[in-house]
């Protein structure tokens, strides 16, 4: 998953951002209005963390112009304000979610999974491909019913192909679900992680279509 945050309390933003990655997420950071514009204008995210209150251009003005353009990344709301009239305004404003600071971490995760999963039609948790089984929620992964342990990097690999059971994902967009603006990308990266998989889970669960990209499910033509 790959995730915006917006936030310009620099203590908030480096532990949040840390304890993203932690969670093998791809995180990347900006710290005012006019810089979550652009990010969002040139990339795509898997969700938005926003905060309110930004230098530049305000979260609120941030949120309308993404949904003015007919985008509709999820986004969550991270701010201090917890009056009634600034949690409808944002909700009625396009928000997909309101959290109040102070928040758990373990709250933040589970609403961002159920806000991505929402916007993917998906109304359960866990991911299934056959026998092969992958919880987000408790990073637990298993085939046969036997689990498998997996590291970071490759967990949310397996998870991004498993989102999408049969669509082909280039190496480019996998490199995006991983990893962050300014994290270190070796270029056969995905090649190892997709090789750790296969020793891991068997040869006949993660498919290459040569030239084009990886997939999770039957191999085509099969």
């Amino acid at each position: 998953m790959r995730v915006l945050l917006v936030e310009d309390d620099t203590m908030i933003g480096e532990s949040l951002r840390e304890a993203l990655r932690m969670q093998g997420m791809a995180a990347d950071w900006v710290r005012d209005g006019r810089a979550a514009d652009a990010a969002l204008a040139s990339e795509r995210f898997d969700a938005v963390l926003l905060d309110l209150g930004l230098p530049q251009r305000s979260g609120l003005d941030v949120l309308a112009a993404l949904r003015a353009r007919g985008d509709a990344t999820p986004v969550i709301v991270l701010t201090a304000r917890d009056a009634l009239p600034d949690k409808v305004g944002a909700l009625d404003q396009g928000a997909d979610d309101y959290l109040v600071k102070p928040f758990e971490l373990d709250e933040l995760l589970a609403r961002l999974r159920a806000v991505v999963r929402r916007r993917a039609g998906r109304a359960e948790g866990t991911l299934e491909a056959g026998d092969l089984r992958l919880d987000p929620a408790t990073r637990e992964v298993s085939r046969g019913g036997r689990a498998v342990l997996l590291s970071a990097r490759e967990f949310a690999l397996l998870q991004a192909l498993m989102e999408r059971p049969g669509a082909i994902l280039s190496r480019a967009q996998l490199e995006d679900r991983l990893y962050g603006w300014g994290e270190e990308l070796e270029s056969n990266a995905i090649s190892v992680y997709v090789h750790q998989l296969r020793r891991k889970l068997g040869d006949d669960v993660l498919h290459t279509l040569r030239g084009v990209g990886y997939y999770v499910g039957p191999a085509k033509g099969s």
